[in-house]
């Protein structure tokens, strides 16, 4: 494992890093060696959680031991009167400790994965909720706030039914003081619990208490109830978000709320509950301890809440009613509520609460039963009354607005023609929620993510300081990504989603037939983000019901759609979402077709943690901007916020004004829509942006650094068309996919491990098989362009690709039989299997001191050849037609297989009179085609003798013993065993192979390779012979 000294510290990273994980790390470091905030940027695919946490923990590190190894030395001091103490509570109080926070649990899944595969073992432990951790067989089925309130019951209740699991937690943290030593998930404490008996949830809410890193979702850390409930020393502490993009909103949401109608009208109906229940049971037994007085109090408040919110004058549905923040404390006032009274109301709606659930629980007989799930409405009253009463002071309503709007009724409301309202408390100011942190003396808050970009706003919405910031770029070479703004369609009709031009039916005519060309053109699956719900609706209505009107063909767009690409349509409920998921793969896999699109809003559930890697996504689409809605209440409010506090800021202070805040939202969107594609380093892909306001300076300054550079504005619909075309033709030498590479470890986030895929971060390409991929002959892809690029002017070249508006487009069924099935096609969109990158051996970790200069420029990174720019071999005519003629032989059908050397005999002889053999490179220059025939015409003049054969393979092994470690030698031998006996896939062996002598000062041995194995592999047939010089040929000229 090669070890990085960066600023000091000495960083044991799994893998040869990249300059910019490299660069990453270090900023890491920077920020806590300085103790100063952080906002880094990475794409996915570059490493970053993997990156993080090595980063920190070797800082952390070089402070002292980590409580794991504390716990190992004094597991010898048995009889030491301290023992049974936490180690890290009495030693490391003055080392601080490390706090990972991600949005989902089923992202820190991943992250501890990360964890397994780094040299550090921190004494760590992942918080989980109830609905995660609990395994009483009751208990575990209830959700939320019903779950929490039947845990307190059983464990503060020593009956029958007291809770088995939960006393058995403090014996078993004693016998085991090494948990947490290993990374352990949420799956892992639950099944601890089932084997062993003891409480999971409690059993990590001790195990945080001597952590040195606690994982754990958000809401934790952000909501006040949470935050109070752990027991961590936030002095010095390093607070780390992951996936930190939506932070600024759920640290606004976590402290806003809002009241409907409704649920006040159910806060009222279980108050009145509560006075029956009390009254009812001090008739039966006595029992005296719930006063009905109490309830009725209650219940008369919030009936006078609800006739005063009735009463707010609303003159304009559209623009409600609206006050400063400050006025909330005016209009509780009136009802005699206030901070003191406010604490009186939450202790009754505690008490209503534990009333509700036991009434629930208990038949009319007296006698227990099994638990129901039941929802107490009153409890959210009482984090209402938290939030507007919090810190016993009204400092922080400045940052608010009260907001009163009529919406439309339902249920019995609308029934008695009741108006129904919302008495909305919205916060402006999420820095909040990190103020907080920053009083509790935490040394440094880093924020990161694949897609913080434009960071402005991050930084003066949290109100605090990022000295260190990172926009890093992507490990993907420069051929691997196509980015292009593209301004006007097919007619020539400029694109532009605004207000003014969205709902024209020239708008919508023209975005469909643009797609249609994209749909013909982009390979396998195709992602189409439109700026709202509405605009996706209204454009596939229109596509549905409309044709082209110049077009003599009468098909509609949707129709010329369907013809490439079978569509599916993100839902509005989230409850719909995983079908349209299984939808999608479904039909990615079906070869009728050239692949599947997916219609997608951003900020909807398509936008936001899932990875569309290699076959699934291979290009995005923004159809325009995604700009919020001017006239939603909230969004207007805010805006109107920030330009008031923009006002009086001195001169030189920077400030975020409304207009700036709000065109920031929506690049932000958009990079959280593009960055579905190009998930890894092989990754490849294309980023179409259909509205000209992308071509503007400023906006593209607004998208993530790392696309920028790439990103190229089109004049005309032709050009992006053929550049496009080219980008993908040209798709099939890149290298492996993500799937082809699930055997060979690499390093970050690069190839994720596939178990426990989480349900909000679905990886689709587990579902994918090798997919067929029809081409258009329209699309100019043919087999001999792999060989062969047209140099000139490319809109005098456009004659040979028909738009997708024109009639004259060929019939998809005339193409069947240019289906191209991977991966075997070897000269056309098939993958040809390069070599990862090789992971580094050490006996002696290799120290890189980046802080020396003496080594710029000595040590140089191996690039793979797959981040290379191919040669593009140039041929002949007369051979580019014969290889379309014989392309049908080469088809991975093994039916049609070639197993005979009559195949290719046949091939030398209708080329004609062949160069003799004089180098390897000769043939190479000559092209692939013309390196089949010389290699055979030159065996056929050459008799070799036996001897002469095994004294070439012996120098040759010899050669390969020298060039190769120990390791890879032994690996080497195992293949070419492997060979002979068959025991692996043919192409299997020759990607192996191939990875091995893959590095420059190895290609003589791919050269010596195919010259000593001809003999040997004419026995495996010859389909296999042309494999291995394909596969040479392309490692020479990489």
């Amino acid at each position: 494992m090669p070890t990085y000294k960066i600023r000091g510290i000495d960083v044991d990273f799994p893998f040869e890093a990249y300059d910019c994980q490299l660069e990453y790390m270090e900023k890491v470091i920077q920020s806590l060696q300085n103790r100063c905030n952080a906002l880094l940027e990475s794409p996915t695919g570059t490493g970053k959680t993997l990156c993080l946490l090595c980063a920190t923990l070797a800082w952390r590190k070089s402070l002292g031991d980590f409580s794991t190894r504390r716990s190992e030395r004094s597991g010898h001091n048995v009889g030491s009167k301290h023992s049974d103490e936490p180690s890290s509570q009495s030693e490391s109080s003055n080392l601080p400790s490390i706090i990972y926070a991600s949005r989902t649990h089923s992202q820190l899944r991943q992250v501890i994965q990360e964890l397994k595969r780094t040299n550090y073992r921190p004494k760590m432990v992942v918080l989980g909720s109830r609905e995660q951790l609990c395994i009483h067989e009751e208990v575990s089925l209830l959700h939320g706030r019903t779950q929490t309130n039947a845990c307190h019951s059983l464990c503060r209740k020593r009956t029958k039914r007291y809770c088995a699991h939960y006393p058995r937690v403090a014996e078993f943290m004693k016998e085991n003081p090494g948990l947490g030593n290993e990374p352990i998930d949420i799956e892992d404490l639950v099944n601890i619990g089932r084997s062993c008996g003891p409480c999971p949830y409690y059993v990590s809410r001790e195990l945080h208490k001597v952590a040195d890193i606690l994982f754990t979702p958000y809401n934790y850390l952000i909501d006040r109830g949470y935050r109070k409930s752990l027991t961590i020393g936030w002095h010095n502490s390093i607070l780390i978000f992951d996936e930190a993009h939506n932070l600024e909103s759920i640290c606004a949401d976590a402290a806003s709320f809002d009241l409907p109608s409704g649920l006040l009208t159910a806060c009222i109906s279980e108050a009145k509950n509560c006075i029956d229940l009390s009254i009812a049971r001090r008739e039966k037994s006595s029992d005296k301890s719930c006063n009905p007085d109490n309830f009725a109090i209650l219940r008369a408040l919030l009936l006078k809440l609800e006739k005063r919110i009735a009463e707010v004058p609303i003159e304009s549905k559209e623009l409600g009613f609206t006050k400063p923040g400050p006025y909330i404390y005016e209009l509780l006032a009136d009802l005699n509520i206030t901070y003191k009274t406010a604490t009186m109301l939450i202790g009754i709606i505690e008490e209503a609460a534990v009333l509700l659930e036991e009434d629930t629980n208990v038949t009319d007989s007296g006698v227990s039963h099994k638990m129901k799930g039941t929802v107490c409405r009153l409890e959210s009253m009482g984090d209402i009354l938290k939030i507007i009463f919090r810190d016993g002071g009204n400092s922080h309503a400045e940052h608010y607005r009260v907001h009163v709007q009529e919406v439309e009724a339902s249920g019995a409301a609308a029934f008695k023609g009741k108006a129904s309202r919302i008495l909305s408390w919205w916060c402006f100011n999420p820095g909040i929620a990190m103020e907080e942190f920053s009083r509790l003396g935490v040394g440094s808050i880093i924020l990161t993510s694949g897609t913080l970009s434009p960071m402005d706003s991050f930084a003066l919405e949290f109100k605090l300081e990022f000295p260190v910031r990172l926009e890093n770029p992507h490990v993907i070479s420069a051929n691997q990504i196509w980015a292009g703004v593209v301004p006007a369609g097919p007619s020539g009709f400029s694109f532009n989603s605004s207000f003014r031009n969205r709902d024209t039916l020239e708008y919508k005519l023209e975005l469909g037939n643009a797609i249609v060309n994209f749909a013909r053109i982009v390979p396998d699956g195709l992602l189409i983000f439109f700026p709202s719900y509405y605009l996706l609706d209204q454009c596939i209505g229109c596509w549905k019901n409309m044709s082209h009107t110049n077009s003599t063909n009468s098909s509609t767009i949707w129709e010329r759609i369907c013809k490439y690409k079978q569509p599916v349509v993100e839902p509005r409920q989230s409850s719909l979402f995983p079908l349209s998921i299984d939808d999608y793969m479904t039909k990615l896999k079906d070869t009728s077709t050239s692949g599947a699109v997916f219609f997608a809003v951003c900020r909807g559930k398509v936008s936001e943690g899932l990875d569309f890697a290699d076959h699934a996504g291979r290009a995005v689409i923004i159809t325009g901007m995604p700009f919020a809605t001017r006239t939603d209440p909230k969004v207007r409010l805010k805006r109107e916020y920030l330009d008031q506090h923009a006002g009086p800021q001195q001169m030189g202070c920077k400030v975020l004004t409304g207009e700036e805040w709000y065109s920031q939202q929506a690049s932000r969107a958009v990079n959280q829509a593009v960055g579905r594609v190009i998930r890894h380093r092989h990754d490849y892909g294309a980023i179409i942006f259909c509205d000209e306001r992308f071509a503007q300076s400023n906006r593209q300054s607004q998208i993530s650094l790392w696309i920028q550079p790439h990103i190229k504005s089109y004049s005309k619909f032709g050009d992006v068309v053929f550049m496009l075309t080219r980008f993908f033709r040209d798709g099939g030498i890149r290298g492996p996919t993500k799937l082809e590479l699930t055997r060979t470890e690499d390093q970050g986030n690069v190839n994720k491990l596939k178990t426990m895929q989480p349900p909000d971060k679905v990886h689709l390409e587990k579902f994918l098989t090798p997919l067929t991929t029809p081409v258009d002959p329209n699309c100019s892809v043919k087999l001999s362009s792999i060989f062969e690029v047209k140099q000139g002017n490319i809109s005098s070249q456009m004659g040979e690709i028909l738009p997708a508006n024109r009639s004259s487009l060929t019939s998809y069924k005339q193409n069947q039989n240019l289906i191209l099935k991977r991966p075997s096609d070897l000269f056309s969109y098939g993958k040809l299997l390069v070599s990862g990158r090789k992971r580094m051996q050490h006996n002696n970790c290799e120290i890189v001191d980046l802080t020396s200069n003496a080594l710029a420029g000595e040590k140089e990174l191996i690039v793979p050849c797959s981040m290379k720019k191919h040669k593009i071999l140039k041929i002949e005519t007369d051979l580019r037609q014969q290889f379309e003629k014989t392309h049908e032989h080469l088809s991975i059908d093994k039916k049609t297989q070639p197993n005979n050397p009559s195949f290719i005999t046949d091939l030398v002889k209708e080329e004609g009179p062949q160069t003799s053999d004089s180098g390897i490179l000769q043939n190479v220059q000559a092209g692939s085609a013309l390196l089949l025939g010389d290699e055979m015409t030159a065996q056929k003049k050459t008799n070799v003798p036996c001897g002469d054969d095994e004294t070439r393979g012996s120098a040759f092994l010899i050669q390969v013993q020298e060039k190769l470690t120990d390791a890879e030698y032994k690996e080497f031998v195992g293949f070419m065993k492997a060979l002979k006996s068959k025991a692996m896939k043919i192409s299997h062996v020759l990607q192996s192979i191939a990875r091995l002598f893959s590095s420059p000062d190895r290609l003589t041995l791919l050269q010596r390779y195919r010259m000593f194995s001809y003999h040997k592999l004419q026995l495996l047939g010859w389909g296999f012979f042309i494999l291995l010089i394909v596969v040479v040929v392309i490692f020479i000229n990489c």
